[in-house]
């Protein structure tokens, strides 16, 4: 039985003379929310904009349920849903107005466009803003209208570009929950720049960095591939500095205060049993142990660097 609804090969595309993606290729699951993973200009909206139509790859494939979208554009268009950066909604109109227009452009038929205009306004949370202008909503409702407009045909596969871009901590949260939700009907694909965003719902991770696929594997997977390479370490009583350089491992020792030390090391999945090894040893006195994760600019180029050995 076929698992996944969409399947990518070999995509790559030039807008002049440089690659904005070279030989991207992963599958997408029936069910579930794949994180599509990069810093600005890393190529992500270049494969969201080809996968949902917006440009013709210059090279690849890109299949939907099967259905090859050069080909066929149509038929594999019907099948999804897009929320770009800019949500494509009309100001002037109403929330109702517009879901309506959008059902109508979607092809819904005529007798149901009411019945699927009223359950996505339910689903997304805005029924109570229905004659509201969307001029007038906040972003974070701007954005639940926008998530309603890709979902209100029901598509196996929705598809949405830095979804929580704009909006306050409160808002993000509650289009995350929104999306959550969604994802637990259908295959959802979501792109961010932010580390955090996508840890948050994914539980697939594809990242991309300078046009090219650097890491493809589970959440779980992407957390505990690159290690932390820092942690600080509170003792009541310290060793040197030079003591700590000789340290097997150790690469730099940062004084913080005069019982908190900052280490950097190689990866090494035993540090900390090696330092609180060393500290009953040694009389250190360790009260804590705290790691810091790299940040994602340097998960970016460690993972870039391993792909270009």
């Amino acid at each position: 039985m076929k698992q996944s609804i969409v399947k990518i090969e070999s995509l790559s595309h030039k807008y002049t003379r440089d690659w904005a993606i070279r030989d991207i290729g992963f599958e997408v699951d029936k069910i579930g929310i794949l994180g599509l993973l990069g810093s600005n200009g890393a190529g992500k909206s270049t494969i969201m904009n080809i996968l949902c139509g917006v440009l013709n790859q210059t090279e690849g494939n890109v299949f939907i349920d099967d259905i090859d979208l050069r080909s066929k554009p149509e038929d594999a268009k019907r099948l999804l849903g897009f929320l770009p950066q800019n949500a494509p909604l009309h100001l002037e109109l109403t929330v109702e107005e517009y879901l309506t227009y959008c059902a109508n452009i979607r092809d819904i038929e005529k007798n149901k466009i009411k019945s699927a205009v009223d359950g996505v306004m339910e689903k997304c949370g805005v029924s109570h803003f229905s004659k509201r202008l969307l001029q007038n909503l906040s972003g974070g409702y701007r954005q639940r209208v926008g998530i309603a407009q890709a979902i209100i045909h029901q598509p196996k596969l929705v598809v949405l570009d830095e979804p929580t871009n704009g909006l306050d901590p409160n808002q993000i949260i509650e289009v995350r929950k929104l999306i959550k939700e969604i994802g637990e009907e259908r295959a959802v694909i979501f792109s961010s720049h932010i580390l955090s965003e996508v840890q948050a719902i994914c539980k697939q991770v594809k990242m991309i960095e300078s046009g090219r696929m650097v890491f493809s594997d589970s959440m779980d997977a992407f957390n505990n591939y690159v290690l932390p390479d820092t942690m600080i370490v509170s003792m009541d009583n310290p060793p040197s500095v030079e003591e700590l350089n000789a340290f097997p491992g150790v690469t730099k020792v940062e004084l913080l205060n005069d019982r908190s030390i900052r280490l950097h090391f190689t990866p090494n999945k035993n540090i900390s049993k090696e330092v609180i090894a060393a500290s009953v040893q040694r009389g250190w006195e360790l009260n804590e142990i705290m790691f810091e994760r790299t940040s994602l600019d340097e998960v970016f180029a460690q993972l870039s660097n391993k792909t270009k050995r």
